[in-house]
């Protein structure tokens, strides 16, 4: 019985000291971050995804509504590298808005429009970000 006593407390012991260093080795490991996406790139996601459903609205004939106001965002929304706010981005900026307003307002070519409203932001994330291209590409209507 006393062996068994002493069986019960060596472990309990042993399980403890394990069960504290597992405690402490959790406590120093990194925490996670999560991914804060910045201001401009938010409206960036926004304009693609309003992009998205207007290129079908134009493919299928519908309405399309009238310009998004939001978009103007695009010329004091926030980066992560306020630096990318340069003139190359300004100049791009004010080209897009030109482009995407013509959608709005030239319904015989709104198609042409549409994937001039395309090139736009191409022509800005040939020189800036290229990452999102292969993604703009897929909003041609062809």
């Amino acid at each position: 019985m006393t062996k068994n006593i002493l069986f019960f407390i060596v472990i309990l012991v042993v399980s403890c000291q394990k069960k504290e260093t597992k405690e402490q080795s959790c406590s120093t490991e990194k925490k996670f971050e999560m991914y804060q996406m910045s201001e401009m790139a938010a409206l960036m996601e926004q304009m693609y995804a309003h992009n998205d459903r207007v290129k079908q609205q134009i493919i299928n004939g519908e309405s399309i509504g009238k310009f998004p106001d939001y978009f103007n965002k695009i010329h004091s929304a926030k980066f992560t590298s306020e630096s990318d706010n340069d003139d190359f981005f300004k100049e791009k900026a004010k080209n897009y808005i030109t482009a995407q307003q013509l959608i709005y307002t030239d319904t015989i070519n709104r198609k042409e429009n549409f994937n001039k409203g395309v090139d736009a932001c191409i022509d800005c994330h040939n020189g800036k970000c290229g990452g999102p291209i292969p993604r703009i590409k897929k909003l041609y209507i062809k």
